[in-house]
């Protein structure tokens, strides 16, 4: 049977033109871990000021890093360049790449918001992803590799008289600045890992916001790289030997490194297609099914296009036989449904295969909320 196509929602309209979508498709269950669920709500009006509200904090908390970090990346470079010391040019190598970082971050922020377009008929959500990887590939590895490579011109250093005094003062106020920017991305990932009874961690590892997860992890690294330096110095004032201090600078890159490539992994899962979550994948069923007149649904592709933003295919097989302009109509509806909830970038409907195995039936569902 030929459908019409799927009209776009109102904000995927350019000069007038609408973007029109035709789909068709039989196929089986998505699901892991994801767990960005707390935007689902029916309630599109009291939604719609919530994501307002995240991506305002999103960009807060970038900010906030961003000063932050500038300010320690200063002092610290005032540090190094007092001291000679191998792990405060770690430091403040840590410092500038975590500030070169917070500026990609932002930038992907602002990009990732613009609105679809006959040439983005999904959205710019996965210009997130693209700034993020740039960040945590140029600005993290670049950081890493200055870190690791002075460790090592500074291993077979000569033995020097050492004043860290001016040194470690930085170190803790740069402790404190970090820790206070580490803290904001804290609440921000607890406040929405509670509401889908996740810890703080277990969401920002998850979250299809790369921002958060970029400053939550580059702060966590910070704090970690400060102990660490702070150590490595300690270590050579009571000692004498400079070992130390460079060995607190290779530790210090290899911890970049691995910030790194942990980053630049999550972005490119999402990049390349990224499916959402068992709670998200049953909450789109229930609300097919909750329909008249679907009585079951054979395909469903839910897929993250950019931060809190799903992209959705599903084939339904409607109660008993009905016109073909009247099959399209009911479409146009239920997906209209999908289009007003934030959470739903676009949503595209298709009648399923005959014969095709159903994944859910209203009579299943029914049994399953009993």
């Amino acid at each position: 049977m030929s459908l019409k196509p799927s009209v776009a929602k109102p904000h995927l309209h350019t000069n007038n033109t609408a973007v029109t979508h035709n789909a068709r498709g039989v196929g089986g269950i998505y699901s892991n871990k994801e767990s960005d669920n707390a935007s689902i709500t029916d309630n599109t009006s009291n939604d719609a000021p919530n994501n307002k509200q995240r991506h305002s904090g999103s960009v807060i908390t970038v900010l906030i890093a961003i000063g932050a970090n500038l300010l320690i990346a200063i002092a610290k470079s005032f540090a190094a360049f007092i001291t000679g010391s191998a792990s405060m040019i770690a430091e403040a190598a840590h410092s500038w790449a975590d500030t070169g970082n917070g500026v990609f971050l932002l930038i992907a922020e602002k990009k990732a918001v613009k609105p679809a377009d006959t040439s983005h008929p999904l959205g710019y959500g996965k210009e997130s992803y693209v700034w993020s990887m740039i960040a945590a590939f140029g600005v993290f590895m670049a950081g890493s590799i200055v870190s690791i490579y002075t460790g090592i011109s500074e291993w077979n250093a000569a033995e020097t008289e050492t004043n860290y005094t001016v040194a470690f003062v930085i170190l803790a106020v740069a402790f404190v600045l970090e820790g206070f920017s580490l803290l904001q991305a804290y609440r921000q990932s607890k406040e929405h890992g509670a509401a889908i009874n996740v810890s703080a961690i277990d969401y920002v590892i998850d979250t299809s916001n790369p921002t958060l997860r970029g400053v939550f992890f580059e702060d966590s690294a910070a704090v970690i790289g400060l102990l660490i330096a702070a150590a490595a110095m300690g270590m050579h004032a009571y000692t004498g030997s400079p070992i130390w201090d460079a060995l607190g600078s290779i530790i210090v890159g290899i911890l970049l490194g691995a910030v790194a490539i942990f980053l630049i992994s999550r972005n490119r899962d999402f990049l390349v297609g990224y499916r959402v979550s068992d709670s998200i994948h049953q909450y789109v069923l229930d609300k097919l099914l909750v329909s008249d007149d679907v009585e079951s649904v054979s395909y469903l592709h839910l897929e993250w296009v950019g931060p809190k933003k799903i992209f959705m295919v599903a084939a339904v097989n409607f109660v008993g036989d009905q016109h073909e302009d009247s099959i399209a109509h009911k479409f146009e509806t239920i997906e209209n449904q999908f289009r007003a909830n934030p959470l739903f970038q676009e949503a595209i409907l298709t009648l399923s295969v005959p014969n095709a195995k159903p994944l859910c039936t209203k009579e299943v569902e029914l049994l399953h909320h009993r």
